[in-house]
Formats: structure tokens, sequence, C-alpha cells
């Protein structure tokens, strides 16, 4: 396999875990006032910053002022899509509007192609019954956008992780997920970036 990955100039895992640490997005799903997807991202980036092995960024969709899909274009797709290229793998933060993502999402998802190929991604969601519907759709359009999604889910609830539904109190029994959660990203946004 080393001869292979020689002959066609591809690093092979071990190469690459060595050398080089991973860019881990963490993408805030919502663009709303009011939303709390920060405090979650923020929550996930500390417990992922104490453990090292990665590069973990938020990537707030907010930031790049995104045009709907189909209207004129913006400066803002190429400056998401520059910025999706630099990462190795991905931490979607998603809320559940209707039983399904943010629209904003959703928009962000489909203005790129290429630079969503052949990554990881995990999902943190959160929603009245965790976020779950939220999180299968997302797996479909993963799916799709040939991002490969992790088992791992934390599932946080407005009822009990939530005071008054807008100050983020996670329950203890959340952060083993998130860091197995975290486990699984690296794992295979390694692998993945071998055959990139």
């Amino acid at each position: 396999m080393g001869f292979l990955n020689q002959l066609f100039g591809r690093k092979s895992k071990e190469e690459i875990t060595m050398s080089e640490k991973l860019n881990i997005g963490i993408i805030l799903g919502s663009t709303r006032q009011g939303r709390v997807s920060p405090q979650v991202g923020a929550w996930v980036k500390e417990i992922a910053d104490k453990r090292g092995g990665a590069n973990y960024e938020i990537v707030d969709i907010a930031d790049f002022k995104l045009p709907l899909l189909g209207e004129a274009d913006s400066p803002g797709i190429a400056e998401w899509n520059e910025k999706l290229n630099s990462l190795d793998g991905f931490i979607f933060i998603v809320q559940e509007y209707n039983h399904s993502i943010t629209g904003a999402l959703k928009n962000a998802l489909d203005l790129a192609r290429e630079p969503w190929n052949n990554k990881a991604a995990g999902i943190v969601s959160y929603g009245s019954t965790g976020g779950a519907r939220a999180a299968e759709h997302l797996r479909g359009i993963m799916g799709e956008l040939m991002i490969a999604d992790v088992r791992t889910h934390p599932t946080l609830s407005l009822f009990t992780d939530f005071e008054k539904g807008t100050v983020f109190k996670p329950q203890d029994l959340h952060f083993n997920n998130v860091n197995t959660m975290i486990d699984q990203v690296i794992s295979w946004s390694g692998a993945l970036k071998t055959i990139r």
C-alpha cells in the first residue's frame, strides 16, 4: 500500500496524522436573532480544545452573508467555499425547525459542492426532541455531498439542557458522547484525507 501511495503521490494515513494536524470546523447552523447555536458551538469547541488532536474553529455561516441559491453571485460564496476547502472535517451544530434543518444551513450546504466531498462530519443537535429529525434530514443531504457522517450523535433537549430555552446548561451525560463523536470525526477525517 505504501508503494501505491508513493506511486500516486498520496500520503498514507500514518504520514498525515504524524505530520499534520487536521482542521475541523464547528459549523453553526442558524443565523436567526437570539439563536443559541453560538453557546452550543463554544461548548463543543471547549471540549475539543482540551483534548487536542486537531485544530478546531467555529465557522458561523452568518459571517459569510450568503445569498439564496440561484440569486446573484456574491463574494460570500467564494469565501464560503474557500473556508470549506481549508477544513478536513466538520461538526454541525443543528437546530430543529419544522422537523428539519434551518433554511440557512440548507442554503449554505447547497452553495458548495466539491469542498464538502470526501470529508467526515459529526452532528450535535438540539430541539424539543433533541433535534433528532433535523439530524436525520442532514444525514441524507450529507450523503449526496459525499460527507461521511459518524454514528455518535449528541442530542440536546430544550427542556433539560437549556434554562428557559435560551441559556445553555448541558447535562454532564453529554460529555462522553461529544468526546466519542470527536474521536470518530478525527479518525474518519484522517482516513478520508488520504483519498483527496
